[in-house]
This record gives structure tokens, sequence and C-alpha cells, in this order.
């Protein structure tokens, strides 16, 4: 009787220890159904990708036209009146919030904040060791999704991104200097690291 007294308790414990292990109501026993979905940045830099190529070809189509138009000074309007109204379109079609920052800044407006700083130090750090630039992709704490891609000096950029009396004229950089008093996004050679695409997501699932 003693011998079975003893098998019904260890039978007891090993029934309470079972429970105690259960999930309660409404858990998952998988550790990995609590995580969060994985982001899936293979598309994200996709959708970046594609959308920093179209707006530099819509932007660099126009600043084209203008400059056959009128030279330096019709550009230079051009993108002091109209590129930030085209840019600020397309971030309506898309349904993301599209940014060009730099370091040397000629507009104030393109000013990065303190993550694109970061991220736009990182790329001058890379760049500056040989190594390569492409498209980065990072959740941040709000659930947004943030796209970065490099922008690289362009031949067609020096006449108004160049050295002072090389391929930007001191004539031309006096126009500029009117639009643009505090400018300094000058000193470019052809494949300089210019700035930086910061192109913002909604945090997935929510509603455009």
């Amino acid at each position: 009787m003693k011998n079975f007294n003893v098998r019904l308790l260890a039978l007891a414990l090993l029934a309470l220890g079972a429970w105690g292990c259960q999930p309660a109501p409404g858990e998952s026993g998988s550790a990995a159904a609590s995580e969060a979905p994985v982001l899936d940045t293979a598309q994200y830099k996709k959708q970046g990708m594609d959308i920093a190529l179209t707006t530099f070809g819509v932007l660099s189509g126009q600043l084209k036209q203008a400059m056959q138009a009128g030279g330096v000074a019709h550009a230079a309007t051009y993108c002091n009146t109209a590129a930030y109204p085209l840019v600020d379109s397309m971030s309506v079609v898309y349904g993301a919030q599209i940014r060009r920052v730099s370091q040397k800044l000629r507009n104030p407006a393109d000013a990065p904040n303190e993550r694109e700083a970061a991220m736009l130090a990182a790329y001058h750090e890379r760049k500056a060791a040989g190594g390569k630039l492409g498209p980065e992709v990072r959740q941040l704490e709000n659930g947004e999704v943030a796209f970065y891609a490099p922008i690289l000096t362009q031949e067609l950029c020096l006449k108004c991104h160049g050295d002072l009396g090389g391929a930007l004229a001191e004539s031309d950089y006096e126009t500029i200097k009117t639009l643009y008093p505090e400018d300094e996004a000058i000193g470019y050679a052809a494949g300089d690291l210019r700035g930086m695409w910061s192109i913002t997501f909604p945090a997935p699932g929510t509603k455009q």
C-alpha cells in the first residue's frame, strides 16, 4: 500500500508539472509565433530603387531642358522653384516620403536628420575606404521603413557643383549665390558622393 501511495503521488506531481508548462489560453507554444514578421528587405530595396531612379529621371530630364533653354542660370532657378514641388508630388504618388540629403548643403531643406546623418556618414566612410556603396533598408522604432541609397556626382552636375573657375564658371556661381546665399555644394568631381536618397515608407500593414 505504501508503494502504491508513493507511485500515486509521483503521478500527481508529474501531472501538475505538465499542466504548469501549458501555454495560457490565447498564447502560442512557439516562441517564433510571438515574434514580429521578418521585414522583406529585398522588396523594400527594389521599391526604393524604383522610386529613386524614377524621381531622378524626372528631375534630370527637367534640369536638362532648363539647361538647354537658358544655361546654368535658368537651371538653378528651376531647381530653386520647381524641384521640391516635383519631389513632393512624387512622394504623394508613391505614398512615401522622398528626400535628398547631403553633408554639403545648397538648399537648407536638404539637411539630414539624426538618423540620416549617421547613414550618410557611414556612406562617406565606406567611400573613403574604397568600399562598395549600395542601398540599405532599416526598420525604424515606430515601425516605418527607411530606404537609403547613395547619390554620386554625374558629369551634368559639375556645371553647378564642380570646381569654381573650372567646370563651374564664376559668373554662373554668382547667380547660384543669389538663390542660395549660404551654398556649400561645390568642389565636386564626377563620381564623388554628392549625398543620399532617403525614402521613408509607412509601417508594414499601414493603410496609405
